[in-house]
C-alpha cells in the first residue's frame, strides 16, 4: 500500500511542479499584457484571455496538490483537538462520501459543455479572442480527475497513517 501511495504522491508532486511553472507563464503573460497596454497603447484580447485560462488550469489543478499537501482550507478550531487517529477517520470518510462524490459529479457534468463547444467549434465572443474553447473547457473534469487522483493517495496515506497507530 506504501508503494502504491508513494507513486500517487510522486506523480502528484511532479503535477505541483508543473502548475509552479504554468504560474510562472500566467506572470510572464501579465507582465507583457501591462508592457504591451501603458507603453505601447496595444493589448491583445487572446493574451488577456490567456491570463483567465491558466489562472483556471492552476486552480484546478492546484486543488489536488493542495490536498496532497494538506494545505486547503479547513476549519480547525475542532479538528485541531481531536486525537490523530480520529483525524484519520473524518479525513477517510470525508474525502470517500463528500470529495470524490462531488467531484465525480462535476467530472459528468462538465462532459455534456465540453461536447457542445468542440462540435459548435465554439471561440471567443471577444474579436483577437482565442479559438477552440473545448480545451480550457476540457480542463474541468481533468482538473477533478487529478483531484480524485489526490484523493486516493490522501485516503491511503490516511490509512497508513492508522494502521501505523494500531501497532
Amino acid at each position: 500500500m506504501k508503494t502504491i501511495q508513494n507513486f500517487f504522491d510522486k506523480t502528484i508532486d511532479f503535477m505541483g511542479r508543473v502548475i509552479s511553472w504554468l504560474l510562472l507563464l500566467l506572470v510572464l503573460n501579465v507582465l507583457f499584457d501591462v508592457v504591451m497596454r501603458y507603453f505601447f497603447h496595444n493589448s491583445s484580447v487572446g493574451m488577456q484571455e490567456m491570463e483567465w485560462h491558466l489562472f483556471a488550469v492552476i486552480i484546478l489543478y492546484g486543488v489536488g496538490f493542495a490536498l496532497k499537501t494538506d494545505s486547503h482550507v479547513r476549519v480547525d478550531f475542532l479538528y485541531d483537538n481531536f486525537a490523530p487517529s480520529t483525524k484519520n477517520y473524518i479525513n477517510i470518510f470525508g474525502t470517500i462520501f463528500f470529495l470524490i462524490p462531488v467531484a465525480v459529479l462535476i467530472i459528468t457534468g462538465s462532459t455534456e459543455f465540453i461536447k457542445d463547444a468542440y462540435i459548435t467549434s465554439e471561440i471567443s465572443e471577444d474579436p483577437g479572442g482565442l479559438t477552440h474553447r473545448w480545451i480550457i473547457k476540457a480542463m474541468i473534469p481533468a482538473g477533478f480527475i487529478f483531484l480524485i487522483f489526490s484523493a486516493i493517495s490522501y485516503i491511503l496515506k490516511n490509512i497508513i497513517e492508522l494502521r501505523e497507530v494500531k501497532k
